[in-house]
């Protein structure tokens, strides 16, 4: 998705009175583009703080986001609001590396030398997987991609050598029972954008920055605030009211609140519970939607687990597809690591308590590093997100209803809508940003399928 284009001064349209549900990435880049543009949106977020997925929380001392996340030299606009918030001089680059755990070996992975050295690939095989690597990162055009199913046609290009060693447990530890029909332009974002992360041939580079997503979250906070805006933490609407085709406010427990406009970016499971009044077929789409759920658990090593940022697993006794040592991309003492354990939230592991995925982490940290042992984990930590990735099938955009609701002032989106990207803080931002800016002038928003 490329950076929008977007108002850093005052409209001429008058100012109206916008609510905006969500205080996640994209619900405060909307509040913040609507301010910029003279308006004084009101912020609803049912949890205590800013953020969502990319809120901090206090681990031992340590404020540091539930969720990883790490920035690519293309997230434009990402990039584009550090600027304008004065934290440009924040970010940092670091030369990152990625390994691959198979056959009970740690390999390096990434570069073409280290694809030329894989143990457990033959050499037709290898050639395959990188010539579809590095086509998919100089191709531009996703839309011949959007009805092709992502196993099919990644098994096309790779042949099923490849497949089966370095794609399909990625894919079946994430979607489960939904790996055999997930769009091939959902999954060709995801292969281009870390490949264009790459300032070489032969090494990538990834963004964190300082103080990690909570510095960019304040600063957001802070300038809607400062231009007349309001963010209501531990507010959740109940409802939003329609009559006669039109939005007349929102409900909470203080009451209803008349509003001109409303702008939802909460996931879209939650609007039909929220907007029941909606025509009864615009409730089903939503209703259809898919979406996995996960677990992730975070902890704290006294030593490093490897020389990785992120580590893909292909070993028949660990259910996940990957980890991240974020300690590797941004400096942190004790040793810091993610492990997320995706699945459908209607599957019975969802279920599980805290301390069984703390034991799997354990385990399997112990089975990749022989070195370390129980002591070596200072702390560990479970946080769960029962919609945090959509699942993308074939076509997904001609599912989802569009961000102008058939309801006057009614607008809603998710990170769904800039499909075929993956879900992340620059896209999201990107996006609010549109949408604030097509929900006062009325006008439809410009999606990546423009």
């Amino acid at each position: 998705m490329t950076a929008p284009s977007t108002s850093t001064s005052t409209t001429a349209t008058p100012s109206q009175r916008i609510a905006v549900l969500g205080a996640g990435p994209m619900g405060l880049a909307v509040a913040y583009q609507l301010t910029l543009e003279g308006h004084r949106p009101v912020v609803f977020e049912a949890d205590d703080r800013v953020g969502g997925m990319t809120a901090a929380f206090d681990f031992s001392g340590l404020q540091i986001e539930r969720y990883y996340h790490f920035h690519c030299i293309s997230d434009a606009a990402f990039l584009q609001v550090l600027d304008e918030l004065g934290l440009g001089s924040k970010m940092n680059w670091v030369a990152t590396k990625m390994g691959y755990w198979y056959q009970n070996r740690l390999q390096a992975w990434g570069n073409p030398v280290a694809l030329l050295r894989f143990k457990g690939l033959g050499l037709v095989a290898k050639f395959r997987y990188g010539l579809h690597a590095f086509l998919s990162t100089k191709r531009n055009d996703w839309k011949p991609l959007d009805r092709v199913d992502a196993t099919d046609w990644i098994k096309r290009w790779v042949g099923a050598e490849a497949y089966e060693v370095l794609w399909r447990r990625l894919f079946d530890y994430k979607f489960y029972d939904y790996s055999s029909n997930l769009s091939a332009a959902w999954i060709w974002s995801r292969i281009r954008r870390i490949g264009r992360s790459r300032y070489s041939l032969f090494k990538e580079k990834l963004g964190y920055l300082e103080g990690g997503s909570q510095t960019l979250l304040n600063a957001m906070k802070n300038a809607i605030e400062s231009r007349g805006g309001e963010i209501r933490l531990s507010s959740p609407a109940s409802k939003v009211v329609i009559e006669a085709g039109a939005v007349k406010g929102v409900q909470t427990a203080a009451g209803m609140e008349a509003f001109d406009k409303v702008i939802s970016t909460v996931p879209l499971p939650y609007v039909p519970r929220l907007m029941p009044d909606l025509p009864p077929d615009v409730l089903a789409s939503f209703a259809a939607l898919k979406n996995i759920a996960v677990v992730c658990v975070i902890a704290k090593l006294r030593k490093p687990l490897t020389e990785n940022f992120w580590l893909n697993i292909n070993d028949p006794e660990m259910d996940i597809p990957g980890l991240v040592e974020y300690s590797n991309l941004r400096p942190l003492s004790p040793h810091v690591l993610y492990v997320p354990f995706y699945m459908p939230g209607e599957h019975p592991k969802f279920q599980d308590a805290d301390e069984v995925f703390l034991a799997k982490v354990r385990a399997y940290c112990m089975k990749i590093n022989p070195s370390l042992t129980a002591d070596d984990f200072v702390d560990m930590r479970a946080s769960r997100y029962r919609y945090a990735q959509p699942i993308c099938d074939p076509g997904y955009l001609d599912h989802l209803p569009p961000a102008a609701l058939p309801v006057k002032g009614l607008w809603v989106a998710d990170t769904s809508y800039y499909y075929p990207e993956d879900r992340g803080i620059s896209e999201s931002i990107g996006f609010g940003r549109q949408l604030a800016t097509s929900a006062a002038l009325d006008t439809l928003p410009t999606t990546s399928a423009a």
